[in-house]
């Protein structure tokens, strides 16, 4: 098994930002030019096609922006072609976000039809409390009113009795941040119904039954987190909840890092593996925020995130010959696609990202290279045991 190290911490970035702008350019390009729904691609399993194309747009839309979002906001990017880059980019998203809720833009996006557009819309109102400036105040007055009222939208869709109950709880959060008022109902009945289901060690039930997959990490980890952070902004509510369910994110944080091997592989459990890289998204939030475990030092997350990137999204077959990800984990493999994958969910791999939000100079990214856990103990070094929370 091959240890993935970068070359150095000065040469990490730049290729995060290079891969990132390989991912995020076709579908934001494609919705500024009110092509998306021409050029779009929809790979999914047989017969689930044509279902999925109801849905797929404000899926890949609002999965890439959810992890590119931190960047866009960005204000101290002094390095003159990561700077081009994020201009680049921030121009296409906020041109992207106007075609997406214009009622007469070709690609004017559904967010009430169907169940599936509560769950992006989540996705895009946790991009838009990642990004307000870049994302929201720095839109005309039309686009920002069209953006809430599409949040508020999909208060008609019922959400399933799992994680599901937080995409209503964090497009409530958006509204309450960005307008003053929302549903705190919605947002209560998540907030208290995960206390029931969490099971431990840092680990939340998706429903009342534990599942082996990485959701805790995908949606529940990082939306409660932010949920709960923008509750505490605006209300009182709640904050009694704060302190322990940090702790616990951060527990989980430390088992995340533990999971890639030396080769940046991680057990390919459960559902939703074609999201790649998006399995560690908890674990880039973490770090965005300043909140890793303290026996985790922020560059051997980097390391550690370097290696899941490239290990899921720098394999022959990820992209097609336009550009669009493949449904897999490590190359092309459609069998991985549950009947609700398509090309638009694949994008949930932007969330790995997510520390390109943390300045140069942030040790995230200016400490030198440190190995990941995973690295030390199978190359013999006498690290400390393990321990539950």
């Amino acid at each position: 098994m091959n240890t993935v190290l970068p070359a150095s911490p000065g040469r990490t970035r730049p290729h995060w930002v290079g891969l990132l702008r390989r991912i995020a350019s076709p579908p934001l390009s494609a919705l500024a030019a009110g092509r998306l729904r021409a050029t779009l691609p929809i790979e999914a399993r047989d017969g689930h096609a044509t279902p999925r194309a109801q849905v797929v747009h404000l899926e890949v839309f609002a999965r890439t922006l959810a992890g590119l979002a931190p960047w866009l906001e960005l204000e101290s990017v002094s390095e003159p072609r990561e700077a081009a880059a994020q201009r680049e980019l921030r121009a296409l998203a906020q041109a992207a976000l106007a075609q997406a809720v214009d009622p007469a833009s070709p690609d004017c996006l559904n967010f009430t039809e169907g169940g599936q557009p509560l769950v992006d819309t989540a996705f895009l109102a946790h991009a838009l409390l990642r990004a307000p400036q870049a994302l929201f105040a720095s839109l005309p007055e039309i686009t920002r009113d069209r953006l809430i009222s599409a949040l508020r939208s999909t208060r008609v869709i019922q959400p399933g009795f799992s994680n599901w109950l937080l995409f209503s709880a964090m497009i409530e959060a958006a509204l309450l941040h960005f307008t003053g008022e929302c549903d705190l109902m919605r947002i209560d009945y998540a907030v208290r119904q995960h206390e029931q289901w969490y099971k431990g060690d840092g680990v939340y039930g998706d429903g009342a039954e534990f599942h082996w997959d990485y959701y805790n990490s995908f949606v529940i980890q990082p939306m409660l987190l932010d949920v709960l952070a923008t509750a505490a902004e605006h209300t009182g509510v709640w904050d009694s909840l704060f302190p322990a369910v940090r702790n616990r994110a951060r527990r989980h944080a430390a088992v995340l890092e533990r999971l890639v091997a030396p080769d940046g592989s991680f057990p390919p459990l459960g559902r939703s593996l074609a999201y790649r890289c998006g399995a560690f998204q908890h674990l880039a939030q973490m770090a965005l925020q300043h909140e890793l475990p303290p026996d985790l030092a922020p560059a051997q997350v980097r390391c550690a995130l370097d290696a899941v990137i490239r290990r899921t999204l720098e394999v022959p077959d990820t992209f097609d010959d336009h550009g669009w990800l493949r449904i897999g984990l490590c190359g092309s493999q459609p069998n991985l696609g549950e009947n609700y994958i398509s090309t638009g969910s694949l994008y949930l791999c932007t969330t790995a990202f997510l520390p390109l939000g943390l300045p140069l100079d942030d040790p995230f990214w200016s400490a030198a290279d440190e190995p990941w856990s995973s690295v030390r103990i199978w190359r013999g070094d006498n690290l400390p045991a393990d321990h539950a929370l």
